[in-house]
This record gives C-alpha cells, sequence and structure tokens, in this order.
C-alpha cells in the first residue's frame, strides 16, 4: 500500500540554487541586477522539478508544495494511466468522488474504452463551459456525501475518492466510506492527505464547512479494520509495481480496499 510520507523530495537536499555566489560577491551591485539573480533561479529552480524525470506525476506532486500545499484531486489525475496498469478491466466504469471532480471525469474518459461519473461533494460556483455541459447531462452531480449515494450497489467497477474524507468527521465516515466500497463492483481508492501537510491553495474554501483533518496511516488502518473493509492486496501488488515504472513518488496517502458485498 502506497501510504509512506515521501522524506527524499526536499529541494534544499539535492537542487542548488543557481547564481548563489553571484548574489554573494563582495563587490557592489545594483539591486535591480540582485532582483534579477534571484528570479532566473527560482524559474531555473521550477524548470529542474518539472522537467529533471521527464515531466512525470512526481514532479507534479513537487509542484504542489512549491504552491505551499498538496492537492490529492491534481495528483489523482496524474495517477490515471498508472491505476489502469494496476486495475485493468475494473477501469471500465470509475466513479470519482471529490472536488473539480469535472477535471478528473475529462480525465478519465480520454481513456479508452472507459465511462466516468463524478459527484461533487461542494457546490460547483465557478464551474467552467465544460463541467456545466457534464451536470446537465448527468455525467456529474453535487451531492452530499454525508448521505447515502443516489446509486444501486456495484453500479461502478472502480471508486476513486480524493480530497473529500478528510473534512468528514469520525461520525460521518463511519457511514460514507461503507457507502462508497457499497456502490463499487471491484474496489474503492482512496486519496488523503498526510499528517502535517498543507491543503493546496483553492482547495480548502469556507463551503466546506471545517478544515482537514489529516490522519495517519494507522489511523485509516484501525478505521478500515473497524468498518470491515479490507485491503485489496492484488491491486496493491499491480499499483506498486506499475508507480516503480513511471519513478512515481506519492504526495499523498493512497488507499486499496475491497468492495462492501
Amino acid at each position: 500500500m502506497s501510504r509512506r510520507p515521501n522524506t527524499s523530495r526536499r529541494f534544499g537536499d539535492s537542487v542548488g540554487i543557481p547564481f548563489v555566489g553571484a548574489l554573494h560577491t563582495k563587490s557592489r551591485q545594483s539591486p535591480l541586477l540582485s532582483i534579477g539573480l534571484v528570479v532566473v533561479g527560482a524559474l531555473l529552480i521550477l524548470g529542474y522539478v518539472y522537467h529533471g524525470s521527464g515531466g512525470g506525476s512526481g514532479d507534479i506532486a513537487a509542484l504542489n508544495r512549491l504552491d505551499g500545499g498538496v492537492s490529492c484531486t491534481l495528483e489523482l489525475q496524474t495517477l490515471i494511466p498508472i491505476l489502469k496498469k494496476a486495475y485493468g478491466e475494473s477501469m471500465r466504469k470509475v466513479l470519482h468522488i471529490g472536488p473539480e471532480t469535472c477535471s478528473v471525469v475529462s480525465q478519465i474518459l480520454k481513456e479508452d474504452d472507459t465511462e466516468a461519473w463524478g459527484v461533487e461533494p461542494y457546490e460547483m460556483d465557478d464551474a467552467d463551459a465544460n463541467c456545466k455541459s457534464l451536470v446537465r447531462k448527468g455525467v456529474v452531480r453535487v451531492a452530499d456525501i454525508k448521505f447515502p449515494l443516489p446509486y444501486k450497489p456495484k453500479s461502478f467497477s472502480l471508486v476513486l475518492v480524493s480530497d473529500a474524507l478528510d473534512y468528514l468527521s469520525p461520525r460521518y465516515l463511519n457511514k460514507t466510506v461503507p457507502e462508497l466500497a457499497r456502490v463499487s463492483a471491484d474496489g474503492l481508492v482512496i486519496l488523503s492527505g498526510y499528517p502535517g501537510h498543507k491543503i493546496a491553495k483553492g482547495t480548502e474554501l469556507s463551503k466546506f464547512g471545517r478544515p482537514a483533518k489529516f490522519r495517519s496511516s494507522s489511523w485509516w488502518i484501525r478505521f478500515f479494520i473497524q468498518t470491515r473493509l479490507e485491503e485489496n492486496e492484488t491491486a496493491i501488488k499491480k499499483f506498486e509495481q506499475a508507480a516503480a515504472k513511471k519513478a512515481y513518488k506519492p504526495a499523498c496517502q493512497i488507499f486499496h480496499l475491497k468492495p462492501l458485498h
């Protein structure tokens, strides 16, 4: 299970700031020149982070950190090819639950032989034209996940959840997570933030009703046991193999669970 924090991706440990010597020369320099050198150095760092390993999914997570936080929904979008490798035919009919679900659903629909639906747990006041179109077609809906979902058991082959459960108290988690597993035929994948991480700008809004509470992997494992949810060991192994080939390093905790039937 991909739950361990990535402690190796610290910019200060492996990436030097270009022109640092120039900033500390004994000769006097123009303030504009100093500022320009700092800006150029920052841009080179960004370029190194994104292009250092081919602009892969791990780089997106690193760029998230530069913004002061992590978005598990953004990371999920980079994980779709890896999930496709790990779950195979189970990716044929997918339900995503979380903020920015229109973006996730649109990304999944680009995959061959794949259908996708989304549930936005919060209001979509700033939805773009594409998102509004998905809502009109019934592909995406707004629904409070603290209550039962309007789907029959096994309605979807795979259910993906990101940036949604961290805002629920245990009182509601006890009902919501088993409900998510109920509508899945083959599995449930949960992306959750690591304790101590900050939510990326734009993710945590006042409409969520409460700040995100990031829980440890041990807390989640105890919770899964209490709610009689089992880890999907087969999916975990396939996911880890596919992730290794892409040199993917998670910025969020990722849990693979069996459906509840």
